[in-house]
Parts: structure tokens; C-alpha cells; sequence
């Protein structure tokens, strides 16, 4: 077990603050999406409802009432697409496969969806990028959650049934298998929270999502290690630090503890370390975690992967007592949520006067240092798993120009402190190898819908017309270089 042991923030100026940085040799550059938020064609060729179209047709559950029926259109413009990821000197593109494309009630095999993705990673070889391959971006078939979803044990064996009819179809071709992204979210903004798809509001189910869905990523890694030895297979997480706001007060540091269990330990312990952390079990008895751990569980969460993909936004200064201000939650309409966290209610995270983004989240590139070093020396780094940042960005109310460009400098100045912060955990003795900014494009931005812009591309949303940003410019200089260009005044 990891324990919980809060790291100081950097308070000294980074050592790559300004001039020019240079990465690794091999170093990988790319860019991210997810299915659901940016192919749209949500009812074309077999393709059925997935937790996502059900939630957004909820009365108040996603902003404006979007939804993902046309999205990006990338369905139909993925080789466009392909060409402006090549202009961009991008070596990798990281993109999730629908589960209700693929087997759209979880069970038969739909051909056309599979052709889809067939042709999208041959549009990708062609233009020498990588396709870096996740199998769960958070669209359960609807018919699936009907039955329980991932509170329900046997989402666990269908996802695996999912993971080998992909693997059969692309392994062929792709090497790079990330099972799940960010369980956190699926688990307990979906199941505890209510803030995203499929809006339940329960502790128990957002526990026993949470172990579900591990069991999921343990049984796919198993099918597909023993169908593919040399493949590179993970699971990508979402992590944050937690800082207690007064670190000479235990309730303070037990909030941050907290948090910390509930948000990071709750997944990485289970499937780097085979075991979960005491002090949550501690924190969540009488919820029925411990209930849905069988004989055998964590030896197959714990079947060993090779990376480590790190989806990082922003820390969190965290006390026992409520903030003056509460920062943005992740529901920003009218339907009912509550806590995500399903045994932290005296945990409670302040604003530190940094920097925001239009997500009201806090800049915070040093936490990203420290995030990356710890993982290196508690999780990762014994066991020779290398670490990539498979998520990194930053949503600003774009200002579109006269002649239609974007200079979003918000957003370049997000990457170049982000990007630097990389270089010194690496300077640190962090194995991290690759770099995926969030996101490629804009996109359907859960229940924000369209009001929110993470793209390094823009786009137009009614005639699908694609910009690269100032943003984007910047980052394809920095992966065709593979160098962070030094700061301008």
C-alpha cells in the first residue's frame, strides 16, 4: 500500500523557466480525443444509444440540451482529420473506440463499426502517425446500464468480450491498448455524483462501479496479453494533487488524505500494488466496497501493464472547512447532483489565487512535477512502467479574428508551463516518454455541451470548418522540433 503523504509545492522558479527546452530523443508527440465527444454519426451504420445519448436527453442534465449527434462529425471527415494531424507534426493520435459502435447491446459484433475504426487506423499508418488505441472513453451501451452497467459485475466479462473482438479486428496494426480512461469519472461522477452519464446518485454504486471497472481493465489486459505478448497495454487515470491549506493541521492534512484515497489511491493502489489502500477501506466500510472484492480480484486488476498514461488539469488546496468561495463543479445545469466523493464530506477544496481557466480550475503547472515524480517513486519506477501525459489542456473562450484565426496565447502560455513542468520531473529521473494535449480539436464537452473550447484546432460548429490555433502552430513547432521554444516577451 502507498500511503498518503503530503509534498510540499514548488515554490522556486522551475529550472527550464524560460529558454529553450529540449526533450528526450524518441520523445512522443500527440493529440487526444474521445469518440462520443467528436465522431458524431451517432445513429449511423448499426450504431446504437450508449449511456452518453440517453443522459443528454434528460431535462437539464447537459447545458443548452447539446448532444453528441453530430459533434465534430469526425465519422465522416476523419481523413481531413488525418491530413491537419500530419501538417501538425503530430507522431501519435490518441482516440477511443465506441463500445456501442463496436457492440452497440453488448453483445453481437457490428461490422460497420468495426470498419470504421479499420479504415481510421489505416488513414493514420498511411500518414506515419501512430494510432494509440483506448478502449473505454465512457460510452456504455445504454442496453448495458439497463442491466446494472458497471455497478453490475458482468460489465466486467463484456467489456473483456469488447476488448478481444477489437483486438482481433486492429491488432494486426495497432500495438499501443489503453483498456479504460479516467475510471474516476465513469465511477463517481456517473454513478456517486450524478454529474455525467448515467446519472446515478449512490455511494454504493459508485464503489462498486469503481471495483467493476478495474476488474474490466484486469481481464482485458489478461486477454490481450495472451493474444499480443509485445504489445504496449495500460490504463490511463486521472490525478490531482491534493494540498492540505494549513499543513500543521491534522483535520486539514486527514481532508487532503481523503481526497487524495478517494481520487487517486482508490485505482492506482489496486492495479500498480494489488491491494487497496487501508485507510480508504476504513473511510468507505458500511458501503459495500469490501463486499464486491472476490477471491481472485486483485490478482487480475494487478496483471502487469507497461505504461501508465497521466491525464492532468489542475491541484487542489483542500481544508476541513468550506471555502469562502467554492470553486466550479463539473454540472453546470439544472440537474440534481451531489459529491463525487463518496466518504469525504468534511473534505472541502479553497481557490489559492492562481490563475483560472474557463473551467474556473486552477493553472498549476508545478503540480504536475510533483505528480509525476511521485508516481515514478511509489507506483511506477520499480516496476519499469513508462509514464506518458495522455491528457493536458485547458478551456478558453476563444476570440476568433476578422480573418478567422485564433490567438489563444491563455492556452500556449497553459501548454509551454505544463510542457516545461514535464521537463523537469523528467530532469528528476521520471520516466515519462510522451506528450498528448487535450484535445485536437473542440469538441462536445460532456455537460458543458458546446460551451467549452479545449481544442488546439477550432471549430466551427455549423459549417464543421476546421482552424488551427495559435495554440496549435505553437505545438506543432514543438513536435517537430521536439523542444519547447523559449518564452517571448
Amino acid at each position: 500500500m502507498t500511503a498518503y503523504t503530503p509534498s510540499a509545492p514548488l515554490t522556486t522558479p522551475g529550472r527550464n523557466a524560460e529558454g529553450l527546452v529540449r526533450f528526450p530523443e524518441g520523445f512522443l508527440w500527440g493529440a487526444a480525443t474521445a469518440a462520443f465527444q467528436v465522431e458524431g454519426a451517432s445513429q449511423e451504420d448499426g450504431r446504437k444509444d450508449s449511456i452518453w445519448d440517453a443522459y443528454c436527453r434528460v431535462p437539464g442534465a447537459v447545458l443548452g440540451g447539446d448532444d453528441g449527434t453530430v459533434a465534430c462529425d469526425q465519422y465522416h471527415r476523419y481523413r481531413d482529420d488525418v491530413r491537419l494531424m500530419a501538417e501538425m507534426n503530430l507522431a501519435t493520435y490518441r482516440f477511443s473506440t465506441s463500445w456501442s459502435r463496436v457492440r452497440p447491446d453488448g453483445g453481437a459484433v457490428n461490422p460497420k463499426g468495426l470498419d470504421y475504426y479499420s479504415r481510421l487506423v489505416d488513414e493514420l499508418l498511411e500518414h506515419d502517425i501512430l494510432p494509440w488505441l483506448t478502449l473505454y472513453h465512457w460510452d456504455l451501451p445504454q442496453a448495458l446500464e439497463e442491466k446494472g452497467g458497471w455497478a453490475n459485475r458482468d460489465t466486467a466479462y463484456l467489456f473483456q468480450e469488447y476488448a478481444v473482438t477489437m483486438h482481433e479486428a486492429l491488432g494486426d496494426r495497432v500495438g499501443v491498448w489503453t483498456t479504460l480512461n479516467e475510471p474516476w469519472c465513469s465511477a463517481f461522477l456517473g454513478y456517486t455524483g450524478g454529474a455525467h452519464a448515467p446519472g446515478r446518485r449512490s455511494k454504493e454504486d459508485g464503489l462498486a462501479a469503481a471495483h467493476h471497472l478495474m476488474l474490466g481493465h484486469g481481464l482485458a489486459v489478461q486477454a490481450l496479453r495472451e493474444r499480443a505478448p509485445e504489445a504496449n497495454l495500460g490504463i490511463t487515470l486521472n490525478f490531482e494533487v491534493e494540498d492540505p491549506k494549513d499543513p500543521s493541521n491534522p483535520a486539514d492534512v486527514d481532508a487532503a488524505r481523503r481526497l487524495d484515497g478517494q481520487f487517486t489511491r482508490i485505482f492506482a493502489d489496486p492495479i500498480l500494488t494489488g491491494e487497496y489502500p487501508a485507510d480508504l477501506l476504513q473511510d468507505v466500510a458500511g458501503l459495500g466496497l469490501e463486499e464486491k472484492i472476490h477471491d481472485g480480484d486483485l490478482e487480475i486488476i494487478s496483471s502487469p501493464i507497461d505504461s501508465l498514461g497521466v491525464n492532468y488539469y489542475h491541484g487542489n488546496l483542500v481544508a476541513s472547512t468550506p471555502a469562502e468561495r467554492e470553486l466550479q463543479g463539473s454540472a453546470p445545469t439544472s440537474y440534481p447532483t451531489q459529491s463525487p466523493f463518496p466518504a469525504a464530506d468534511d473534505a472541502y477544496v479553497h481557490p489559492r489565487g492562481l490563475p483560472v481557466t474557463d473551467m474556473d480550475w486552477e493553472i498549476q503547472p508545478e503540480g504536475l512535477t510533483r505528480l509525476l515524480n511521485r508516481l515514478q517513486a511509489d507506483y511506477t519506477g520499480p516496476k519499469g512502467i513508462a509514464l506518458y501525459v495522455t491528457e493536458n489542456g485547458c478551456a478558453f473562450d476563444d476570440v476568433v479574428e476578422a480573418d478567422g484565426s485564433v490567438d489563444d496565447q491563455n492556452r500556449l502560455s497553459f501548454y509551454d508551463g505544463h510542457l516545461r513542468a514535464i521537463k523537469d520531473a523528467i530532469d528528476d529521473g521520471a520516466d515519462v516518454r510522451g506528450y498528448f494535449a487535450w484535445s485536437l480539436l473542440d469538441n462536445f464537452e460532456w455537460t458543458w455541451g458546446y460551451g467549452k473550447r479545449f481544442g488546439v484546432v477550432r471549430v466551427d460548429y455549423e459549417s464543421q470548418e476546421r482552424t488551427v490555433k495559435a495554440s496549435g502552430r505553437w505545438y506543432s513547432q514543438v513536435a517537430r522540433d521536439n523542444a519547447v521554444p523559449p518564452r517571448t516577451a
